[in-house]
This record gives structure tokens, C-alpha cells and sequence, in this order.
């Protein structure tokens, strides 16, 4: 690049443009800051969509850091407004989707490890802990995943009528509850124990099995029923 120019994308050598990049030598070749330049589209007056985006990075600490931040989080960033913020949601859930999307038909759950496959990508970044039942047929098929209760940082507050009414409302036979553990610790607590032995009880009255209750950290999972809290 010519000295005195500024360094913005429209100076950078095509074969340096992230896009260009992606065509030519695929997106696994990206690096973090390429791919989210993609996202964002331009930079700013003073510097390119590449270097905004490693800006991004170094402020949220990591990929991880971005992946939980709000709309107006993001807009309190330098260079990022409403419309850059929405783009950047829009891409993350995306690809949190993505990440429990099963092929073809529904996802059976055969093992603890299942449940946890399908909910980890979207539960180990978050900042609060969220309560999540999956809601299963008679075949163990996941019918509904739903998120029942966002808490703070270190305790979530469930009732069973909340839990119990999702699967009545759903004809589940069955369900698998998930929380996650912000430390990304997923050594449970006594509340949790505590809670999945008042969800079993409760699904004994109504006639819905609870079959499990995992506790998700990062990238890394405990049963109670394993572990023969249930």
C-alpha cells in the first residue's frame, strides 16, 4: 500500500481483501478477524473492516466474549452502529442454530451425550445461567426445546409448573432438563441437585418422566443420572 493512503479496504490489494480471500482459498482459511470483517461489510473512515474486527476481538477478549454481547453492547463499541450490531447478531445465531441443527429428522436421544451435543454450542458461552428442557416423544425424539428460565450468574430460579406445562402443552412423554454453569465448571451444586430431585417428583405426579439433567460447562458435561442423583 502507497504511503499517506489510508488504511481502508479499498486500498488493500485484492488478493488481501477478506472476501476475496474466502473465494479464493475457502473460509477455513480465514482467520477470526476475516471472517467477522464479512460480517460487518466496511470499517470506518480511518480504518478497514479488518482492522475493526480485530479491534472487535480485542475488546471482547475472544470469539467467546462476543458471542453473549448485546445489541446495544456491541453499539458501544467504535465504529459498530445499529446496523453493523444487527448484522453481527444475526451471524451468531446463525451459527448457533446451526450448531443443534439436526439433518433430515428429529434428533433421538440415546445417551446423556446426545443432549448435551445438541445443546452445548449455545449454552457454554453464555454470561447467566440458563434452564433449558428438551421435550421428547415416545421414541426419544427431541419435539420441542425450550428455554424456561435466564437467572444470574451463579443460581437460576425454576418452577415445576413452568417445566411440566411446555410438555403438557407439547404431548411429550418424557424430557431432559439442561442448565449451564458460566465458570464453565459443571460440577452441580446442592440447589442442583436439590431441583431435579423436585422435578422428578413432580414428574411422577403428572405422569412425564424427567429422565436426566445435565450441567453444561465449556465443552464439558455432568448427568445427575449419572452420577445417581436421580
Amino acid at each position: 500500500m502507497e504511503a499517506g493512503k489510508p488504511y481502508v479496504l479499498r486500498n488493500i490489494p485484492n488478493e488481501d481483501r477478506p472476501r476475496e480471500r474466502l473465494m479464493t482459498v475457502g473460509a477455513d482459511a480465514l482467520s477470526h478477524a476475516e471472517l467477522l470483517a464479512i460480517l460487518l461489510r466496511t470499517g470506518t473512515r480511518s480504518e478497514s473492516a479488518v482492522l475493526l474486527a480485530s479491534r472487535i476481538l480485542q475488546q471482547c477478549g475472544s470469539l467467546r466474549g462476543l458471542v453473549d454481547m448485546s445489541i446495544a453492547e456491541l453499539t458501544e463499541i467504535r465504529g459498530i452502529g445499529p446496523a453493523k450490531a444487527v448484522q453481527l447478531r444475526a451471524g451468531i445465531e446463525l451459527g448457533r442454530r446451526l450448531a443443534r441443527s439436526q439433518q433430515g429428522e428429529l434428533p433421538t436421544i440415546r445417551r446423556p451425550s446426545d443432549a448435551a451435543q445438541i445443546m452445548m454450542e449455545e449454552l457454554r458461552y453464555l454470561k447467566q445461567e440458563h434452564f433449558v428442557c428438551l421435550y421428547l416423544n415416545t421414541k426419544n425424539q427431541v419435539i420441542l426445546t425450550e428455554t424456561l428460565s435466564v437467572g444470574t450468574l451463579n443460581a437460576t430460579l425454576v418452577h415445576p409448573r413452568e417445566v411440566f406445562r411446555a410438555a403438557i402443552k407439547c404431548s411429550s412423554s418424557s424430557l431432559i432438563c439442561l442448565h449451564n454453569h458460566p465458570s464453565g465448571d459443571p460440577t452441580p451444586s446442592p440447589e442442583d441437585i436439590a431441583l431435579t430431585r423436585r422435578l422428578v417428583e413432580a414428574g411422577e405426579l403428572v405422569g412425564i418422566d424427567v429422565l436426566d439433567h445435565l450441567v453444561i460447562g465449556d465443552n464439558r458435561f455432568i448427568s445427575l443420572k449419572e452420577q445417581g442423583h436421580m
